[in-house]
């Protein structure tokens, strides 16, 4: 009998900016592994989703203006104006799209976001 283990890769985390430069309500963007990272402080917690908005074909998320509908959190597309979970990356218009999201956190008052 063969016992396989897996064992989760530790992820490599970036720094992007000190959490004090980013607007609550506001995104910037990061290049991450090569990647546009759309980044998004809403009052103190940290999200990260893929800064490539599917509608427009642009990399144009972080420029969007993060609020909610109903009760999640969302951000809205500054080109055609398709709103995208926060937290999931699903499109709250179009459920057959949706955008890659990433980890997000603060470590010693620096953002960092999971490389992927």
């Amino acid at each position: 009998m063969t016992i396989t283990e897996t064992h989760a890769l530790a992820p490599t985390w970036v720094d992007v900016c000190p959490f004090d430069w980013l607007i609550s309500g506001r995104g910037v963007c990061a290049l991450v592994g090569g990647r546009q990272v759309a980044v998004f402080r809403v009052d103190d917690e940290l999200f990260a989703l893929s800064n490539f908005d599917p509608f427009s074909q642009s990399f144009v998320l972080s420029r969007g203006i993060a609020g909610s509908r109903g009760d999640r959190l969302k951000v809205a597309s500054p080109i055609f104006k398709q709103s995208f979970d926060l937290h999931t990356g699903a499109c709250l218009d179009d459920a057959t799209v949706s955008v890659a999201t990433y980890a997000a956190r603060v470590s010693d008052g620096q953002v960092q976001v999971a490389c992927p």
